[in-house]
């Protein structure tokens, strides 16, 4: 994706979780479970992206190069969690389009500008929104592009963030062949002479597999699908 592309795509993702939430809510009530985020219940979730699209704000909005200084929300009953969820989006929204992508801000990464917390926000949002989507039963599709980009940085940014002195002495490679994109990613390249297996599906779909949001079933797997979980659970989640 192109830097001007992420900030629509938050937007619209922002949108969607916001229709999604109300429906759920509705539907199923705040204690209803989250599939995605074990433990977690759907004001547990709101809470969770609402704080975090709060502080990435502050970040952009006063330029921060350290988080020191992050004055914490306080905690919304969660009558005005719907509410506050949408004051959120828009803060943050309106920090990024009023920030120049290369300004330095701190970031919890090597990469430390408003860029990576465009790109780092979206796809936040996207898996977010899919957590939202799943307690009211109703995933959508996620562009392919938006699902591409997504795994590049699953890859690129959270693969060795979670790894930082490299992949450890177990690991394969898994492959991973986004058929809507006709493009193919690797996990651990070079790790051995050949992977351990290879998961076919959108885009969209190896995304969510690598964020554990779905299941290796609804890819196809050519190899060891067990050995090939345990490859992308060497990745901690958040």
């Amino acid at each position: 994706m192109e830097l001007g592309e992420y900030l629509p795509v938050l937007r619209t993702t922002n949108a969607r979780m916001d229709d999604a939430a109300a429906e759920a809510v509705l539907a199923h009530g705040w204690p209803a479970h989250v599939s995605g985020c074990p433990g977690w219940r759907l004001a547990d979730l709101i809470r969770h992206v609402g704080e975090v699209q709060h502080f990435w704000a502050w970040v952009v909005r006063t330029r921060a190069t350290e988080p020191g200084g992050y004055p914490a929300p306080p905690r919304h009953p969660e009558d005005e969690l719907l509410g506050w969820l949408s004051a959120q989006h828009a803060e943050l929204e309106g920090a990024l389009e009023n920030a120049d992508p290369a300004e330095r801000v701190w970031t919890w990464a090597a990469q430390q500008d408003v860029a990576f917390v465009l790109r780092r926000q979206v796809h936040e949002a996207v898996v977010h929104t899919v957590d939202v989507e799943q307690v009211l039963g109703d995933v959508r599709a996620i562009p392919t592009q938006v699902g591409l980009d997504g795994l590049d940085e699953w890859l690129e940014v959270m693969v060795p963030g979670a790894l930082p002195d490299g992949p450890p002495q177990s690991a394969h490679p898994v492959v991973f062949h986004a058929v809507d994109a006709d493009a193919v990613r690797t996990l651990f390249p070079g790790t051995r002479p050949f992977p351990i297996a290879a998961l076919t599906g959108t885009a969209g779909d190896l995304l969510l597999t690598v964020w554990r949001r779905i299941p290796l079933e609804v890819l196809t797997v050519d190899g060891d699908g067990l050995q090939a979980a345990a490859m992308i659970d060497l990745v901690k989640r958040e």
